[in-house]
Parts: structure tokens; sequence; C-alpha cells
């Protein structure tokens, strides 16, 4: 565990946001999300990622996509691949999206500016290729860019500070950048994805688990509600809480204005 940031008595808010795949690839709900996200009050980031994007084009090119457990292998030519869909055409049409709606955004990878170092994932039982797990947020700059009116556009790459580019997951980016950012703001993380939260039945819309404390989270774990892909971003939240972020919210993204009473709140 990273030492705690703790911000100054006093300090501003800012949101992290996350938004999901399942999202980017629908024009109609990116749109809905982009005039979510553009009309919170700065500061702020977004994070995205454009995996099913990425696999799209990957095919196109009769480059093998290879997949275990969900996560995708990255060798040198998948490389190519996402960081044209990530950091080229998903990152700048979101730009060019906020842009349109009056919010100054700058796209990022964590290159640009040197701000997210990751090291290449050691190989244990699979060797998961030129993957990043990040070590370092400059959290100094990020927040230099903020105070001037610059809302970063992260998309999910990394590098390792020798000239590699790494694919990095969206959720852990989200969470490194939100427990950075705390050394300076009350931050709030969301992760914007197409459920209304954390649900008590995945059919059910409206069994969502409006709040979840450390205690609850056990209770949860124990009794298999939290399963499969919710698993590693409940860990990412908190993972996030306990760097010193100021609560994590997922959801919908019309939770980011509190429109619907049905989305999840995270604390310890």
């Amino acid at each position: 565990m990273k030492t705690k940031s703790v911000p100054p008595s006093g300090a501003r808010g800012l949101n992290v946001v996350k938004v999901g795949g399942n999202i980017i690839e629908k024009e109609e709900d990116l749109q809905a999300f982009l005039d979510a996200f553009s009309a919170l009050p700065e500061p702020k980031i977004l994070v995205h990622g454009g995996g099913k994007l990425a696999t799209q084009l990957a095919e196109r090119l009769e480059i093998p996509v290879q997949m275990i457990n969900g996560r995708r292998i990255t060798d040198a030519e998948t490389v190519e691949v996402i960081t044209m869909v990530y950091g080229g055409k998903v990152n700048k049409s979101i730009v060019a999206g906020l842009q349109a709606r009056d919010c100054n955004a700058i796209g990022f990878s964590g290159a640009d500016g040197n701000t997210i170092l990751s090291v290449k994932r050691p190989v244990k039982e699979v060797d998961f290729g030129f993957v990043g797990d990040v070590v370092g947020v400059n959290a100094k700059l990020i927040r230099e860019l903020t105070q001037i009116g610059i809302t970063p556009v992260f998309c999910a790459i990394t590098h390792d500070g020798k000239g590699q580019l790494l694919n990095t997951n969206a959720d852990t980016i989200a969470c490194e950048l939100a427990i950075g950012l705390s050394e300076y703001y009350e931050v709030t993380l969301n992760y914007c994805f197409e459920k209304a939260g954390v649900l008590l039945d995945i059919q059910d819309e409206n069994s969502v688990v409006k709040d979840i404390d450390t205690k609850k989270y056990a209770d949860l774990l124990k009794d298999g509600i939290i399963a499969d892909g919710m698993l590693p971003k409940l860990e990412n939240c908190f993972y996030a809480l306990k760097g010193g972020v100021h609560k994590v919210q997922l959801g919908k993204p019309e939770m980011l204005h509190h429109t619907t009473i049905n989305f999840t709140t995270l604390r310890l």
C-alpha cells in the first residue's frame, strides 16, 4: 500500500471519471455521457479504454486477438493497434466532443508529460506481453493543468520511461490518478458504466446496493454477490479509498449529477 495522500484542510473537490467501453461504443450513449461529463464543474479528469474497438480493428487487420480470463495479451502488433484506437480515434473523438461542449480538454497517454509511469508486468503463469502496472503518477503536473482550466482525458496507455508504451487497465489508471491527486484535492472517483451500480441481482436494475463500506463489502463477497468482472473493479475502489480518495461512486452517467437515486457509493 502506498502512503495515504491527505488533502489540505478545505481542499477543493475534484472528480475523476472513468467511462466504460459499452458506453464509448454506442454513439448515442457516448454523446449523452459527454453531455453529463462536460456539465460537471472543474476541476475534473476523464479516463477511457476502448477494448472492443481495438479488437474490431485487430480483426480487420488480421492480427490475432488473444484473451486469457478476459485479459488481452499485448504483443508488439497489438501495442500498435491499441495506440491507434485508444490514443488516436477514441481519445481524439472524445476530446473533440468535449471541446464542442465548451470543455477545454487535452488528450493524454501516460507518456505525455510523463504523467503515468509503469513497469512491464512480470511473467508468472501467463506472459501478458506489453502490459503495464502503474508505479508513479505525476500529480503535480496534472494539478497544474487543472488549475489553468484544462481537463485531461487519459487513454489506457502508459509508458515505462525507456520508450516502451504499455497497455494498462483503465480502471487502474483512474484509481491511481485519484490517489495521486488526493494530495491536493478532495477526490471523488466515479466509475460510469451501463449498470446502475452494484446489483444484488444482475438481472434487476432496481436491486442496487446504494452504500457499501468495508463490512458490507466483506458480506457481499461472502454471499457471492460480487464476482467475475465486478470483483477487480471493487478491489480498485477500496484500494483508492485506502489511498486517500474521499469516496467512490459506481453507476450510470446520470449519477454524476445525482439525477437518479440508483447508484452505489463506497466509503471505508
